[in-house]
């Protein structure tokens, strides 16, 4: 794998791991104003477990 295709274990300032911001890149999710208002919806995607849609959660409360 090249460097170019590591997404990287942070998505938009959230660290939530390299596979959920992987499965949230390729999902079509570039920041966190692209996540669906319900993130359970996002658990099915592979690599998006249970700590990075409560990671997630958290940073979206934290900036309202």
């Amino acid at each position: 794998m090249s460097t170019t295709e590591d997404a990287g274990p942070i998505f938009d300032g959230v660290k939530i791991g390299r596979p959920a911001t992987g499965a949230l890149l390729a999902a079509g999710h570039r920041t966190l104003c692209d996540l669906p208002e319900d993130l359970d919806t996002l658990l099915p995607l592979h690599g998006v477990g249970p700590k990075a849609v409560r990671l997630l959660r958290e940073a979206l409360s934290s900036a309202s």
